[in-house]
């Protein structure tokens, strides 16, 4: 989970990630491959897809400690199945994401047919993860990356950002994202330009 957290990786590419591809001295790694929902390994989503994502020192001492108690298999995966071989993308969500999610408790009620929050036999509201799939983690990355330096985030341009998320244009990413991109204040920056303009 700190992996897809902190790299944006597609699920497919989480799946298909070798560890040949991983530069922890470096804390760098490389999207070259994903896998596929038939657990077949096959060239990224696209050709921006391939590229290169700086890893931050957690997820580098994440990695290193995982390594060590990775199962290992000739496809040389980094998050594998106990065999070594692509895990199923449901066993990513039903037994990775979706328990993080509910220890969090980042839930939201079980509503029965008339929209009625459900209850155990305790009486005791039943819940469930608030987001079903990983591509909300995707999200997260995407909103770091955008996000002001004082608010936390990195404050990337959308060309970085296009190309971190694997965006095959910035059409993509701006469609996408656009909204959270900080916007200026346009009649402050309309009045400096006027200013500078008519005192020469």
């Amino acid at each position: 989970m700190i992996t897809a957290i902190f790299t944006g990786l597609r699920a497919s590419e989480l799946r298909g990630l070798r560890w040949r591809d991983i530069d922890l001295k470096n804390a760098e790694l490389q999207v070259r491959q994903r896998a596929d929902k038939y657990r077949k390994i096959g060239p990224p989503k696209t050709e921006a897809g391939e590229r290169a994502i700086p890893l931050p020192p957690t997820v580098v001492n994440v990695l290193r400690e995982w390594k060590l108690a990775c199962p290992k298999g000739t496809l040389d995966l980094v998050f594998p199945n106990g065999k070594g071989n692509v895990e199923f993308h449901v066993n990513l969500i039903q037994r990775g994401l979706w328990p993080v999610l509910l220890a969090a408790s980042v839930t939201r009620p079980v509503l029965d047919d008339q929209g009625a929050p459900q209850r155990d036999t305790e009486g005791k509201p039943i819940v469930e993860p608030k987001y079903p799939g990983l591509h909300a983690l995707r999200h997260f990355y995407a909103s770091w990356c955008i996000n002001r330096k004082q608010d936390g985030g990195l404050e990337l341009p959308p060309k970085s950002v296009q190309q971190r998320m694997g965006h095959s244009s910035i059409v993509v990413t701006m469609d996408t994202y656009g909204h959270l991109f900080p916007r200026s204040d346009d009649a402050a920056e309309l009045a400096a330009a006027e200013a500078a303009l008519l005192s020469n």
